[in-house]
């Protein structure tokens, strides 16, 4: 870009602001607070030029700085302890956390949101998070594997959830399917309290080897600075860091910017060229460019490596060439990586990008200077020491007070029906009713958009309680992930709301057979500047520090989303919690439905009267009293149980129960393969001293239902008594049977139990 292009922009460069250190800037419209801006002044010792407030305005944005949460985030590092490190090659600070799966393999994953910009465009917002959050991956060294879905919607019927909801599945859908990644997993939830803000979660995972581990620092002086991918645009200005950093308000437009434009083709290419980089070793740190974009990947590399880095900006390859110095420093444009290279590896960098067609531009080079200096045509824009920007930013420790109307609630305990719905055709209507419910009914409208088994490593998949996929095909080492949150739950109890959402992801990785083995979190909250939400955020991180350290499992990172709400009211706390766990051998892998007839149906725990915050309260429209309690140590129990019977041959099939309580489980475990079973309740009202209503509804936790071979119930039998975990044989499977035959009570047959189950989201999105 030639001198006469680039006066056209007015530039603001360093000289400029030493001379003239009264001009006005739009730092309010840009996001900063007043004392943040002066404190911007304070650190430069003047005021900032147009590029370095642009940089300051994104990196200190909440979604990137993290300024309200990290001061409660720190328990998860000072929580852990030695034997939870066992696995852990990368953990917090990085794209991504590594976790050691064995035989030299690695795996890192992640969830992160993309709530905001989801809701203003719904599908290149959609689809830009499934985009930005496989690059974390990639810079981490990885290949991308799989993806999976967190997604919270309005209330089914409202008339903008439609919109929604089409455009979010298809961006999701669309994006994922053309990188040739299976989705395994997630959730779909559906509650009023989400229609201003729903909340899109991705997550992503990867394999490698643990020699091909890459990290984001910038050193060795002299090292080149290199750009390469998409070129930059216009789209995603300020998006997901500004836009994530402040509640929607009809009144400041100016807090809806251009959402990014994904392109999963180029994104494609990008990951099998990266690919090809490590594998060459001509990288020696890596980043990917999401929020924040080039402010982003300048400061982080500079700040976690030597300390300095030199940038001319005009050698930025553009789109739109009439983008301002701060505009491309701010863009979000997608499917963009930052590297640096040796000045020996430049020529076989050049020749794996022209082979594989990918863009790039030399922007500059790694300095001992201690400062990131960006020039525009040679003359200084940006001269800033690069910790301010990406470390040293503002750190809030926010009031917080335990909301008022919270006793109130927790009071409001939800009464169970009279004796009347224990007849048993209000029995079975009740079933019907809850599995044709929008948060359990099934979800294949959704998950048939999205291609599950492309690249024949899935091993399973949605319905199933977990996702699994193998990582080595000559051994069978694989992985399961299951995400988990109940808004509902922590909004009665935010610390054992968050307790339970890891409880359940942890349970649910074990009834598909694998060892738990590490945590990512995405936490989705209203805004940080209410002392009731933040009481919110940190009862829910101290929750799950507490429970992770009690499982002994490590979060390796994650992602914190505040701001959502709209018009003051805030969406229920909602943790979004993940767990990663690995098999030795994925053929072992125990699916979430029974199939052999005359295979026993046995109770894996307890039943108390716990249908606070439970679906069927929900159908009711109660939200009041105490989430279910939750007993770690059992949890840790059922866990060994469930992965030494899929180990052993001695289960083939599994499924955790939660949502739905019973009802739901045994309703899900029928249907998944089309096999009924004749199901007794009577021994379990009597020994757990509950009616027949409550054996179905409630919602207590560490249970699950499992299907044993006639040959291993006594195996099976001594394993659950050697380990005093309670276990109670309550039906049989019943393959000539088709239908759920709950004994004394009522018999629902199959077809119409799956009619009701599979004909609500086509109803409603057609």
């Amino acid at each position: 870009m030639t001198a006469e292009t680039s006066k056209k922009f007015n530039i603001d460069t360093v000289a400029n602001a030493e001379s003239t250190p009264g001009q006005p800037l739009p730092w309010a419209e840009l996001g900063l607070k007043e004392n943040e801006y002066r404190r911007v002044e304070e650190i430069l010792g003047r005021r900032p030029t147009g590029a370095e407030l642009a940089m300051y305005s994104v990196m200190w944005s909440e979604h990137c700085s993290y300024k309200s949460s990290k001061v409660h985030l720190r328990q998860f590092g000072e929580k852990v302890t030695d034997a939870m490190k066992e696995h852990l090659l990368v953990g917090i600070g990085e794209n991504a956390g590594v976790v050691d799966i064995g035989d030299g393999w690695a795996v890192t994953f992640k969830v992160e949101s993309h709530n905001h910009p989801s809701f203003v465009e719904p599908y290149q917002g959609a689809a830009t998070g499934v985009g930005g959050i496989v690059r974390d991956i990639i810079s981490m060294g990885a290949r991308p594997v799989a993806v999976m879905d967190p997604l919270r919607f309005g209330a089914i019927d409202h008339p903008d959830t439609a919109r929604l909801v089409h455009g979010i599945v298809s961006g999701i859908g669309g994006y994922g399917n053309s990188l040739g990644l299976p989705n395994i997993g997630g959730e779909v939830v559906f509650d009023s309290v989400y229609q201003g803000n729903p909340l899109v979660n991705a997550l992503a995972v990867g394999v490698l080897r643990h020699e091909d581990i890459r990290l984001a620092n910038a050193s060795g002086v002299g090292n080149r600075v290199v750009l390469f991918g998409a070129r930059t645009g216009g789209d995603g200005i300020g998006g997901a860091s500004v836009l994530a950093s402040e509640s929607f308000d009809s009144s400041k437009p100016s807090k809806r910017p251009a959402v990014q434009v994904g392109d999963p083709f180029a994104e494609k290419v990008l990951i099998e060229c990266c690919l090809e980089l490590f594998k060459a070793s001509v990288v020696e740190g890596i980043q990917d460019l999401g929020a924040a974009g080039i402010s982003c990947a300048t400061s982080e590399l500079a700040s976690n490596g030597d300390g300095g880095m030199h940038v001319e900006l005009t050698n930025v390859l553009l789109r739109d060439p009439s983008l301002t110095p701060g505009e491309i420093l701010m863009s979000e444009s997608q499917e963009r990586m930052m590297a640096v290279v040796t000045p020996e590896n430049v020529a076989a960098f050049e020749a794996i990008l022209d082979r594989w067609a990918v863009e790039y531009s030399w922007l500059g080079e790694v300095t001992d200077t201690g400062r990131l200096i960006i020039e525009w045509d040679g003359e200084k824009i940006v001269d800033v020491d690069p910790r301010t920007v990406a470390h040293e930013g503002p750190v809030y420790e926010r009031p917080y007070s335990r909301p008022a109307w919270l006793g109130g609630v927790q009071a409001d305990s939800f009464t169970a029906p009279s004796s009347g719905i224990e007849q048993p055709a209000d029995l079975r209507a009740a079933v019907l009713e809850l599995m044709a419910s929008p948060n359990l009914c099934s979800k294949d409208w959704v998950t048939n958009q999205y291609d599950r088994y492309v690249q024949g490593n899935t091993a399973l998949a949605m319905p199933d309680d977990a996702g699994v996929v193998r990582v080595d095909e000559e051994t069978g080492l694989g992985v399961a992930i299951s995400t988990d949150a109940n808004g509902r739950y922590s909004y009665l109890n935010p610390y054992e709301g968050a307790r339970l959402a890891l409880a359940e992801a942890y349970r649910n990785v074990a009834t598909a057979g694998a060892v738990p083995l590490a945590v990512t979190d995405c936490l989705n909250f209203g805004s940080p500047e209410d002392p009731e939400v933040m009481w919110q955020f940190a009862e829910t991180v101290r929750g799950l520090a507490d429970a992770c350290q009690e499982l002994g499992v490590p979060v390796t990172g994650g992602n914190v989303s505040l701001y959502n709400q709209t018009g003051g009211v805030a969406i229920h706390p909602t943790p979004v919690v993940g767990v990663l766990g690995v098999f030795d051998d994925v053929a072992r892998r125990t699916p979430s439905g029974w199939r052999e007839d005359g295979q026993a149906v046995y109770l894996l725990g307890t039943t108390a009267d716990e249908l606070d915050g439970s679906e069927w309260a929900r159908l009711r429209g109660h939200l009041g009293g105490q989430p279910p309690a939750v007993d770690l140590t059992q949890e840790k129990t059922l866990a060994a149980i469930l992965v030494n019977c899929s180990r052993d041959g001695m289960i083939d099939g599994a499924h955790d129960l939660s949502e739905g309580g019973l009802a739901a489980g045994i309703s899900e475990m029928a249907l998944r393969f089309g096999v009924g079973a004749r199901i007794g309740i009577d021994e379990l009202c009597e020994r757990d001293g509950i009616d027949a209503f409550t054996a179905l509804f409630s919602e207590s936790q560490g249970r699950a239902v499992v299907s044993v071979p006639r040959s291993e119930e006594v195996r099976f039998n001594d394993m659950c008594t050697a380990r005093n975990f309670p276990t109670l044989r309550i039906g049989v499977v019943d393959t000539e049977n088709q239908a759920l035959d709950v004994q004394g009570y009522f018999n629902l047959p199959l077809d119409q139990l799956r009619e009701a189950h599979e004909g609500t989201l086509p109803k409603y999105f057609g």
